[in-house]
């Protein structure tokens, strides 16, 4: 585990947190290329979370009517049509995106209240009675997941099904999906299954996979909750470079630090000068 660096970089979450026997780090590792849009998992964590209906809109965009993640969508399956090169027909790409439960959660950072916490299993997820609705929470997300209710103001977002992993259960996602899109386990086994998968991908020909958010130098230390993808992030509404507002911290105070020491030399320096 490296601790060097607190702010950005590799880091094992839960024993930074305070948890010195905390269990394997958990995440959802989501296969883009074996989803076939049935919204299973969209359904079952409204069931499971008691997550309200998010309109029932039909927003006349292909068969995509949840639009995204928001406080009443926590899974959100986007359907994106393509006409693919050197094909006349189009093709689908479907993906089930979540919070991401960052390493370093730029929402947990900011939250005044202690609302936002670190659990044992490395995940972050939102105390909803401690939640003051100031909403620092929603512009500090590189990834824009987490989001406030118009009825009570208060933030939500996916858990990764807390109450159900801490008895040893799989989240209710994860255990809805029929083509095992959505992987729920350890963390570092998931990304070793990952890699396998787009080395296997390769060899069949499909040299567009990649995995997103499972490295963990990149610029949230790495995903709790990462995807293997068949084109590139943007397509799917995903930052090509997330990045946690903190990892800038050092620098900023830095030059903070030096701009101030300046000043002081400027002021000290027009004293003296008018003393004379």
């Amino acid at each position: 585990m490296d601790v060097d660096n607190r702010l950005y970089g590799p880091l094992d979450p839960a024993p930074e947190a305070g948890y010195p026997d905390a269990p394997p780090r958990m995440g959802f590792f989501t296969d883009t290329s074996v989803c076939i849009g049935c919204k299973a998992c969209e359904v079952a964590c409204k069931e499971w979370n008691l997550v309200p209906d998010d309109g029932f809109n039909l927003l006349g965009m292909s068969y995509d009517n949840t639009g995204g993640l928001s406080a009443n969508t926590w899974r959100h399956v986007a359907f994106i049509e393509q006409r693919a090169p050197g094909r006349d027909e189009p093709r689908w790409l479907m993906a089930s995106d979540v919070c991401k439960h960052c390493t370093h959660a730029a929402c947990l950072d900011v939250c005044p209240t202690g609302a936002l916490v670190r659990t044992e299993f490395g995940t972050v997820v939102v105390q909803e009675d401690i939640c003051n609705g100031c909403g620092y929470c929603i512009p500090a997300c590189p990834y824009g997941v987490i989001d406030q209710r118009p009825d009570d103001g208060r933030a939500w977002k996916c858990t990764m099904c807390y109450d159900r992993i801490g008895d040893g259960l799989t989240p209710a996602c994860a255990q809805a999906c029929p083509t095992e899109s959505i992987q729920y386990g350890p963390l570092d086994e998931l990304r070793e299954r990952a890699a396998q998968r787009v080395e296997a991908l390769h060899g069949r020909g499909v040299p567009q996979a990649r995995l997103y958010g499972a490295d963990p130098t990149d610029g949230v230390g790495g995903d709790g909750a990462f995807f293997l993808l068949l084109d590139e992030p943007e397509v799917y509404g995903l930052p090509p470079d997330p990045v946690v507002p903190t990892r800038d911290l050092p620098a900023m105070w830095r030059k903070a630090g030096l701009a101030a020491l300046a000043m002081a030399a400027a002021a000290a320096a027009a004293f003296l000068g008018g003393a004379r």
